[in-house]
Parts: structure tokens; C-alpha cells; sequence
């Protein structure tokens, strides 16, 4: 039996895309929906329907029901076989389960797309111009249950051969931007680079100031309730 919720006049919808930011934007949704103790929504939208969806994409999918179910959201949203606009589906989603206030991850739009589409985030304030926007962005603290990451300084990747190689100044040859976080205990530049490509987050190895393969490492990024975090 679901607990009822104290305060009806707020409620919370968590906008989620596939990769490992998912699951920090539900954590933050439920730390807010738990503190004004008011409903909670997590939606997820796709273009392609769901039974097409691959063995990754559906993970994530299984992963973020699972996490709703223990922080006792209200709903768990997916809207798939969606040819609209995001923001117009979110603010059909938030006018029908009257949310005040709407936590999304970090824009996979680079600056020129923004420049000439517009954003998601002014779409959402024309949309629905009285809901609050909190916008999440990388976190610039990682871990792992076996090794430890330092903060995360802002780097990028420029192509070198067949590999990347990371620098920390930005130059007109940038291939990716993103946040490094270097090993602990270490000289040279090892650790994780985190970053967007084709709208997902990714986290690839970097060994010697190398990437040598932009495949996603799975990692424990989960939030400790730590209030570095908020």
C-alpha cells in the first residue's frame, strides 16, 4: 500500500535518457520528492517503440523501474514510438500529473544546435513557463567500489591515429568535451574520461593521456548521501 503523500501542491518529474547520469537524476529527484513529501514521476522518452529497443537500452529501462519501486515513485513514465519534439511531451506529461517542478540531466544539444534549434530547457519555459527547472549537470565526482577518482577537472579529446589523446586546453580541434577524473595515486594521466556522444553519457578509459576505445565502462557511480552531491 503506497504511502500517501503530505503535500499535494508540489510534485516532482524526473526526466531520464539512457546512460549512467540516469540514475544520479532519480536519486535527486527522490532526495527533493522526499524532503516536500510529494508525489514522484520519473519519465523516459524514445522515438523507436519499446519492444525494438536493444539488450542495453532495455537494461537501463529495467534498472530505472527497479530504483522507482524502492524510492516509491508514483509512476514510472515511458512514452515510446515518439516522433514529437521531448519538450512537448514533457509538458504534456507535466500538465496531466500537475508538476511544479522538473529535474533534467545535462543537454546532449551541442552549442550550435542550440544556437539554431533553440534549447530543450527554453522549449520547456515557453511550454510550461510556471514549473521550475532543475538542471543536473556531469558529476564531477566519481567512485568505485575498487579505486578511487580524484574531483573531475574539465578536459577534452582531440584525435591522435586510430586514438584519442586528452588535453585540458580547449583548441579548435576538440573532438569530445567532458570531465577527467584521474586515478588516485598516480603520475600520469590514468583514469576516467566522461562525456556525451549521440546524446548518451559515457565514461571510456583513459591510460597515459590515451583513449584507445570510446566503449562505455559500467561502474558504480550511485550517490552517497554526501552533500557534495547536492
Amino acid at each position: 500500500m503506497k504511502k500517501i503523500k503530505e503535500r499535494m501542491d508540489e510534485s516532482i518529474l524526473v526526466c531520464i535518457y539512457y546512460g549512467p547520469n540516469g540514475e544520479r537524476l532519480i536519486q535527486r529527484g527522490c532526495k527533493i520528492a522526499n524532503m516536500l513529501d510529494c508525489p514522484l514521476y520519473i519519465l523516459t522518452v524514445d522515438p523507436k517503440p519499446f519492444d525494438d529497443l536493444d539488450p542495453e537500452k532495455s537494461n537501463y529501462i529495467a534498472r530505472w523501474k527497479q530504483l522507482a519501486a524502492q524510492h516509491n515513485a508514483d509512476a514510472f513514465i515511458i512514452k515510446d514510438n515518439e516522433q514529437r519534439p521531448i519538450s512537448k511531451v514533457i509538458a504534456e506529461v507535466a500538465r496531466e500529473k500537475n508538476i511544479t517542478q522538473i529535474i533534467l540531466g545535462q543537454t546532449a544539444q551541442s552549442r550550435w544546435e542550440q544556437i539554431a534549434k533553440g534549447s530543450i530547457i527554453n522549449s520547456l519555459l515557453r511550454e510550461i513557463p510556471f514549473v521550475d527547472l532543475h538542471i543536473i549537470s556531469v558529476s564531477r565526482y566519481l567512485r568505485n567500489p575498487d579505486r578511487h577518482f580524484e574531483k573531475g577537472v574539465r578536459a577534452y579529446l582531440v584525435k591522435e591515429n586510430n586514438n584519442y589523446r586528452i588535453i585540458f586546453k580547449y583548441t579548435k580541434d576538440i573532438e569530445f568535451e567532458g570531465i577527467f577524473f584521474k586515478e588516485f595515486g598516480t603520475d600520469f594521466n590514468n583514469g576516467i574520461f566522461k562525456f556525451m556522444k549521440d546524446k548518451e553519457t559515457l565514461q571510456v578509459k583513459v591510460y597515459d593521456d590515451i583513449v584507445k576505445d570510446l566503449t562505455n565502462v559500467e561502474m558504480d557511480t550511485n550517490l552517497s548521501s554526501d552533500e557534495d552531491y547536492l
